[in-house]
């Protein structure tokens, strides 16, 4: 019998509450902040996310799904936001209109690594992207909106953890800094970490294998190695957080995964450890990402949310999500002449924007009003030689038993009535 590929999820009808009170809290946030949908190809060129991530990163070494079309092209399914929305940026001069354009999305992103809790190979994700403005005070606004974000979700917690990772011009004296530190303790790092030793030095500070953990607390503070401008970006970003009242814990080790990053990091994390890869959500800024495609300097910063591990928070933390008071009706009928007529008056009350329930099987009468009650409906219509021959439905109440027979014309003010 064949089974979903390791890693995927199927998401159940009693599951697609969670996505769907989540993706209607992330539209009102983006409303609230004037942020536009945008939707990008499932696929893209593999060149667009080797440039952008990194030719060093986990994600383009170990992680993307990469397949060559019947073109002969390397296609890769995406692996993260950011880049896509960049390239449509760029592709659709939306240079021209007023900066910073703020966009937002809801997709489907493909990483293959190891399954885990809450982090699934193809996983839906949330993110923001506002692009064209560098000033400090649109880095604190981004992470304002994630934290409302998760607040209008009804999550408590969860806890934002900030850092700065400097630019071009003085992060090269930082990584000189720590691979002297780190070389000096080699044989307690990982497989992983020691290659990444040059090719990825930032990541060190990232790892969760509990040698490197220990080594990462004591490392140099990448803080205390910004240049002026940087520093002064990041002493600007922290005093427009606290007078949105936006609280916030400085995290020297945080760094994120991906090349494009500059100055601004961070995340937000709940206060209960769920392994290796905890963050609901986090981001930065990406000054240099345009360049990289060819655009012109273009500073930007963004932020993406696990959407799965979103909805495992809502379950441990027991949020109850608003529903519709709206339980549906049933139409039910017993005969073929009554069936022709349920069908009939099932699409008409449809047709009048009402949640309607059948089932035009072969069951009989009793096993439909079994149905009923399993749906939870509060009322059934039923249909039957008498109701064919007086032009009139039985209307029984479910929660009661008790029915009644009303004529036809008379239905929708009955249900106007309540």
């Amino acid at each position: 019998m064949y089974k979903a590929p390791r890693g995927t999820i199927d998401i159940l009808p009693a599951e697609q509450k969670y996505y769907r009170y989540i993706e209607e809290k992330a539209a009102d946030i983006c409303r609230l902040y004037s942020y536009e949908r945008i939707d990008t190809p499932v696929f893209e060129d593999s060149g667009l996310f080797v440039r952008t991530i990194g030719s060093g990163t986990d994600i383009v070494e170990k992680e993307m799904y990469t397949f060559e079309d019947r073109g002969g092209q390397s296609m890769t399914l995406r692996p993260e936001g950011t880049a896509p929305i960049c390239r449509a940026y760029l592709e659709h001069g939306m240079h021209n209109l007023p900066q910073p354009v703020r966009l937002y999305y809801l997709a489907s992103i493909f990483r293959y690594e190891r399954p885990q809790k809450g982090r699934y190979r193809q996983h839906q994700q949330f993110g923001v992207e506002a692009i064209g403005d560098g000033d400090a005070a649109l880095d604190a606004e981004v992470i304002e909106m994630a934290w409302r974000f998760f607040k209008s979700l009804g999550l408590r917690k969860f806890v934002i953890h900030l850092n700065s990772i400097g630019c071009r011009d003085c992060r090269p004296a930082y990584l000189e800094k720590l691979r002297d530190y780190y070389s000096e303790h080699v044989d307690k790092l990982c497989p992983d970490c020691k290659s990444r030793m040059k090719r990825n030095t930032l990541r060190l500070l990232d790892c969760k294998q509990p040698s490197c953990l220990e080594l990462s607390q004591s490392a140099p503070q990448g803080e205390r190695c910004l240049c002026p401008e940087c520093k002064q970006h990041f002493t600007n970003v922290a005093r427009y957080l606290r007078l949105m009242k936006v609280p916030f814990q400085k995290d020297h080790r945080l760094v994120r995964g991906l090349d494009y990053y500059t100055r601004t990091v961070f995340e937000v994390q709940p206060k209960v450890e769920w392994g290796a890869q905890s963050a609901l959500g986090g981001g930065g800024r990406y000054d240099g990402l345009i360049e990289e495609l060819g655009g012109k300097p273009t500073p930007a910063i963004g932020f993406a949310v696990g959407v799965d591990r979103i909805v495992m928070s809502l379950k441990e933390q027991r949020i109850r999500l608003s529903e519709s008071p709206l339980r549906g009706l049933f139409v039910a009928y017993a005969g073929d002449e009554a069936k022709a007529a349920a069908v009939r008056f099932a699409a008409e009350l449809r047709r009048n924007g009402l949640l309607v329930y059948s089932s035009f099987g072969r069951g009989s009468l009793k096993s439909q009003l079994r149905q009923a009650n399993t749906l939870g409906v509060e009322y059934t219509f039923i249909f039957g030689e008498d109701e064919i021959a007086n032009s009139t439905v039985t209307y029984r109440d479910m929660e009661t038993g008790e029915q009644w027979q009303v004529a036809l014309e008379e239905v929708f003010e009955l249900l106007a009535e309540g």
